[in-house]
């Protein structure tokens, strides 16, 4: 192989890793166009409603945050039979999840610590590794975008 070939080569994969990393941006997109829909209507709306405000002001994992949960499960179980980024939609839980899914997670628990009066996304990581069985080097991985996400001031 000339150098001129190996150059031509080495272009075709980074077209080839830009397209993958398109498709995979633009999935993420859509994603987040339509996440948590279903909570903005019937039958899930009137009881985010009434737990969404008990719920922020209660600490993640808490004994009154499960409560509150476990008083949620009709409207939480429509949802996640809905929204494959929610472990609970998977009769294997996170083992069944996808890349895609797991990023959307992440997301949305990060995005939920801005709600509790003491979120924390690395304590959220913790606290649901153990919830969902999540093995210490995905764990790991998680908490490692976190600190990055931290860095970025999104």
């Amino acid at each position: 192989m000339t150098e001129a070939e190996c150059k031509v080569e080495t272009q075709k994969h980074i077209e080839a890793v830009r397209k993958y990393i398109r498709s995979f941006v633009d999935r993420l997109t859509t994603r987040g166009v339509e996440h948590d829909r279903s909570k903005l209507e019937s039958p899930e709306v009137e009881l985010f409603t009434k737990y969404t405000p008990k719920l922020a002001t209660t600490t993640y994992g808490s004994e009154i945050y499960s409560k509150y949960l476990s008083e949620l499960q009709p409207a939480l179980e429509h949802h996640y039979a809905i929204y494959r980024h929610h472990p609970e939609h998977f009769e294997h839980g996170i083992n069944d999840m996808n890349l895609l899914d797991i990023v959307e997670m992440f997301c949305d628990w990060k995005a939920a610590t801005l709600r509790q009066k003491d979120g924390n996304i690395l304590k959220s990581i913790s606290i649901n590794a153990e919830r969902f069985g999540i093995d210490e080097q995905l764990t790991q991985i998680l908490m490692n975008t976190a600190k990055t996400f931290d860095e970025w001031e999104v």
